[in-house]
């Protein structure tokens, strides 16, 4: 019998499968009606690219003055109680190298807000802990004296009711790690925790800021505070096709902190300690928890969770590999776990039926939204690059060869795409913007390659956009039985 839930589980991967299935069809029976379709949907995802330029544009100017501001003089000028606030960073650990972890630490450390109001938790696996427990022993050697406190958890492997992964780990540290709160005394309202990838390189001005936003923002328990993600720790070291995919996360993501109406928290994000408690912590037998924790908090708060942009900086590692085959399977891997975010779509309908007390324009806004984001993410690439071709070829070699529309919209296309191709030309120059210093030991001619990558951007939206989509949504509708685990992206150094 279908339930509800696995109606809902089903549902994305339908609308996906049926446009694409269709609109091959149709591009053998009825190319026409494909051509007309086509020629509308690039003339849509022209506009929605010029809309997306001009969001990202603003937001980059926000981005590039918050980021000169001395926000711990800010603190100070505004006469703001900062002292008493402390900052918790939780650290989930699987097989990173010791270097991983000390270059993230590192950046904690060279941060503007005291570091004695920092307190930092290592949480690491048990299946790990013969890499974890000396990792942490040579990190404790080296930090355990610079931060308020240094603390680690070992999760235990095989609990019932839990999914291996990031989730599991963070939702046993969290628990574990407030019962140090609790014995240090601290006020919960006075803790803003960070949940950052192992990966994560904090910008100096951090910490000042997210504290600024969280004594300045109006109900401030009930927000979640999202950092700008850029993957710059080793872009200049790592294969084209990532940086371009990371290029494009980073973009989207830039894009969305100009709308927090549309936002959810995503990779490393911070959250009031105390809404955090409220909560219960981060899921433990999901994915995409990241993501996940603001759906939490909305619901548990019955619509009252938003999320707030932090304009400032944390930078993350991007794939890469040994060779260039095994990072292009890595990169698939790890869009793909983004890509099941697709998750939230059953959990959200739920959750909506349960919360009769939000309003219904606020449900159909995030249904749609999430909704609208994975279709396209699925779809858009390959009936935009593939797909959009095969009724013109039909069509020109069948009767309906000499129809003026057939006979025209290779250049109306061709103009549209010459029109889309300002997105790749923005992308390009902001890619530039937010490219660290060369390193000494990269080649100057890595900057024209820099600059050619971006020819391989139809490639790379077809083969790490679209398909790890549809892949995962296809996996959500089959079932159980095909649903993803957690994948630990390779971290080396």
């Amino acid at each position: 019998m279908l339930t509800r839930h696995r109606f809902y589980e089903i549902l994305p991967g339908a609308i996906v499968w049926t446009v694409m299935i269709a609109s091959l069809i149709l591009s053998l029976f009825q190319p026409l009606w494909v051509i007309y379709f086509i020629i509308v949907y690039d003339l849509f995802w022209f506009l929605r690219v010029c809309y997306f330029s001009i969001m990202l544009f603003f937001s980059w100017r926000i981005y590039s003055r918050e980021t000169k501001v001395d926000w711990m003089k800010r603190l100070d000028d505004d006469k703001l109680d900062w002292r008493g606030i402390y900052h918790y960073v939780i650290l989930p650990t699987s097989i990173e190298p010791v270097e991983v972890l000390d270059a993230t630490l590192n950046s904690l450390l060279q941060s503007n807000y005291p570091s004695h109001l920092i307190i930092v938790h290592l949480a690491g696996e048990e299946r790990c802990k013969d890499n974890f427990l000396p990792l942490v022993e040579t990190l404790k050697a080296k930090y355990e004296k610079q931060f308020f406190k240094l603390i680690y958890t070992v999760h235990p492997d095989g609990v019932e009711g839990e999914m291996r992964g990031k989730g599991a780990n963070a939702h046993y540290a969290g628990w574990e790690g407030k019962k140090i709160v609790d014995e240090l005394g601290l006020n919960y309202e006075n803790i803003i925790c960070s949940y950052f990838d192992s990966d994560t390189c904090v910008h100096p001005q951090y910490f000042p800021n997210l504290t600024y936003r969280y004594l300045t923002t109006p109900d401030r328990v009930h927000k979640a505070y999202q950092p700008a993600v850029v993957y710059n720790n080793n872009v200049w070291e790592s294969p084209a096709i990532t940086r371009i995919t990371a290029f494009g996360t980073v973009f989207w993501l830039m894009a969305e902190l100009i709308r927090p109406e549309r936002m959810y928290t995503f990779s490393s994000h911070a959250m009031p300690y105390q809404a955090l408690v409220e909560i219960g912590f981060w899921q433990k037998d999901i994915v995409t928890d990241d993501s996940r924790i603001f759906l939490q908090g909305f619901f548990r708060f019955n619509g009252n969770f938003r999320v707030v942009p932090i304009y400032i900086p944390v930078s993350m590692d991007s794939v890469m590999a040994d060779t260039l085959r095994q990072s292009a399977r890595n990169l698939y891997k790890q869009q793909r776990r983004w890509a099941w975010g697709v998750e939230h779509f059953p959990y959200i309908m739920e959750q909506f039926r349960q919360h009769k007390e939000i309003k219904f324009g606020v449900k159909f806004k995030y249904v749609f939204n999430l909704m609208e984001g994975m279709f396209s993410w699925a779809t858009a690439p390959i009936l935009i690059f593939i797909l959009g071709r095969l009724p013109l070829w039909v069509a020109g070699h069948g009767s309906q060869s000499t129809s003026v529309i057939v006979q025209n919209t290779p250049y109306v296309l061709e103009w549209l795409m010459t029109l889309a191709m300002l997105g790749m030309f923005v992308s390009a120059i902001f890619s530039f913007l937010v490219l660290p210093q060369r390193p000494k030991h990269a080649a100057r001619h890595r900057w024209l390659i820099m600059i050619l990558q971006w020819v391989l951007l139809p490639f790379t939206l077809v083969i790490f956009g679209s398909i790890p989509a549809i892949d995962a949504q296809t996996r959500l509708m089959l079932g159980k039985k095909y649903h993803l685990g957690f994948w630990v992206t390779p971290k080396p150094r």
